[in-house]
């Protein structure tokens, strides 16, 4: 695996109207071309949680719809990928490692574009091929002064409501999450 020697940043808003986000392998479903071929492989939870097991896809589930702020950092050789300080100070949960495999490229989108073609919105990041661990991070942007605009919008300089760290996953790990909720239960 040839990584990059230095940390890669995408910030994107990515729309969902199926309640979840998703980073995803596009090579491993190149069998999916219409909602007939979509539903057996990705319409239930079960189904879901096979692809993340296989290291296919990492669901961003918030179980919500909408469109969400999200920074992806891939961590390069020698240098890996983390929050910054200001991201961990508004971190409100972070999630256990998942595993990802990678055939050159990554693509981010709600969990209803999963498939073949890329949709209108999906995010393509490179990532060269190899095994990936990400860990997600929610952040409380709206809790940071300024971070929200008069009209409640988010500011030029808020941050992200998710941050996705990647980094290569080293020999010794295997264990991963593999569960479809994203984050678990925070205790009241």
């Amino acid at each position: 695996m040839t990584a990059s020697p230095r940390t890669v940043e995408t910030v994107s808003t990515v729309a969902t109207d199926a309640g979840m986000l998703a980073l995803w392998n596009p090579q491993r479903f190149t069998s999916i071309v219409d909602y007939d071929t979509w539903d057996p492989q990705l319409g239930e939870d079960e189904d879901i949680e096979r692809h993340i097991r296989t290291g296919a896809l990492v669901p961003i589930n918030i179980r919500s719809d909408g469109a969400f702020g999200v920074l992806v950092r891939i961590g390069g050789v020698g240098r890996l990928a983390q929050l910054t300080e200001r991201e961990s100070r508004h971190c409100l949960v972070t999630s256990d490692a998942y595993l990802l495999q990678s055939s050159g490229q990554v693509w981010l989108s709600g969990i209803e574009a999963v498939g073949a073609e890329a949709w209108p919105g999906t995010v393509q990041c490179d990532l060269p091929v190899g095994r990936y661990s990400v860990v997600v991070h929610l952040v409380a942007w709206e809790d940071e002064p300024g971070s929200v605009n008069a009209d409640g919008t988010p500011s030029e300089t808020a941050l992200s409501d998710f941050v996705v760290l990647i980094n290569a996953a080293v020999s010794e790990q295997d264990t991963f999450r593999s569960a479809v909720e994203t984050f678990d239960p925070m205790e009241d």
